[in-house]
């Protein structure tokens, strides 16, 4: 094995050198000024990035810490919750709503699959008595490679008057959001996926609907309770010790997201996404999503027939040093998982497809070994 691995995963990504050198400055106070400075440019940066004027948060927590914060903070034991779950995540969102004792009532759609806004509005229009308190939906489902249609799904449900919860931990930055215009109310991301920081850092954006349901949400909550932080982030802190390596990345980060463009961040991920699928194809393998919506972030692809995911998955890792996800749970046997959010350029899609061609002729797949590298140059060159 090289020193260095080709990370083909949907989190954590690749960190810019730029960004491993920012966290790596001597410590700094977490009471002081240098830390309030940060601190207070990260968040004020952070709102661009989610495209809101509410309030964000910034946690040190991984993302599913920040799932945790959403429903903690906002719901109380017994209130009626909708959960929209297309995938492993979104199930983990439910789940952690129903540990802290709201009543969860589950609408679920096939893995590879969207959720359909008609079927939500359906559900929502039946409740007369506006018993739904909140909607948890996910916004890009890393498990599966499928992105919802957010903008669709924010309107039915601020028709209803419920609360809308979002995991957008693996869309932010690779895929268009746009929290107040959408209506979202609660909004979750991760710095170690598109945002290219290392793990530690979660954010949770909360709008002014959300932050009057927080003063009357009973649920317990210590460590992630936003109203405590909020009250030290007016001072330019956080109530705990902060991941501040992670903090200073984070503002490196944002520098680079400021000079790139956010639209031109979510065009170049589009491009390598539309450059994975086309390789993939050309490969004779098939997606497990359909295209039209297909995530930006990460490509879920069906094992061929013959080859076993745990065979391909190593002998990439071994022999090429490219590192690509496994399926989880029911899909664990079914499919792969090529990530292609964050620090990824053009070369690696072609590298990773290229061997991913060299690895399944290896194993025995009937297919052109650089048929995928060969398509991937063609759609990058549109």
């Amino acid at each position: 094995m090289g020193e260095r691995q080709l990370l083909m995963i949907p989190g954590p990504t690749a960190v810019p050198q730029s960004i491993l050198l920012a966290g790596a400055r001597p410590m700094i106070n977490h009471r002081g000024p240098e830390f309030k400075a940060a601190l207070e440019a990260c968040t004020e940066g952070l709102k661009r990035v989610f495209r809101t004027k509410d309030e964000i948060f910034i946690l040190t927590a991984s993302g599913t810490g920040g799932l945790e914060a959403a429903i903690v903070n906002f719901l109380s034991p017994g209130d009626h919750v909708l959960s929209v779950s297309i995938g492993v995540f979104g199930n983990r969102f439910a789940s952690i709503a129903s540990t802290y004792g709201a009543e969860v009532e589950k609408l679920d759609f096939e893995m590879g699959q969207a959720a359909d806004p008609a079927k939500i509005k359906a559900r929502l229009d039946a409740d007369t008595g506006k018993e739904i308190k909140a909607v948890l939906v996910t916004h890009n489902e890393t498990s599966t490679g499928v992105t919802n249609d957010l903008a669709a799904i924010g309107k039915v449900v601020r028709e209803h008057g419920a609360l809308l919860l979002v995991d957008g931990i693996s869309s932010l930055v690779a895929i268009d959001f746009r929290m107040d215009e959408w209506g979202v109310d609660v909004m979750v991301a991760g710095s170690q996926k598109a945002f290219m920081v290392p793990p530690g850092l979660v954010f949770v954006a909360v709008s002014k609907r959300a932050a009057e349901a927080m003063k009357t949400a009973e649920m317990p909550r210590f460590y992630f309770d936003l109203q405590r932080a909020r009250q030290y982030l007016e001072q330019g802190q956080t109530p705990w010790t902060p991941a501040v390596p992670q903090v200073l990345q984070l503002q490196a980060a944002l520098q680079i997201l400021e000079r790139e463009g956010l639209d031109n961040c979510h065009a170049r991920h589009a491009r390598l996404a539309g450059a994975v699928r086309a390789g993939v194809k050309a490969l004779g393998l098939k997606l497990l999503a359909d295209e039209s919506v297909a995530s930006n972030a990460v490509t879920a692809v069906r094992v061929p027939e013959g080859v076993k995911v745990a065979d391909l998955r190593g002998l990439m890792l071994d022999k090429y040093d490219v590192v690509l996800a496994g399926g989880q749970q029911s899909l664990k046997e079914k499919i792969f998982r090529i990530g292609h959010l964050g620090l990824v350029y053009e070369t690696d899609i072609i590298a990773c497809l290229g061997c991913l061609g060299l690895a399944l002729k290896e194993l025995g797949w009937d297919c052109d070994p650089g048929a995928g590298a060969a398509a991937a140059v063609q759609a990058l060159r549109g």
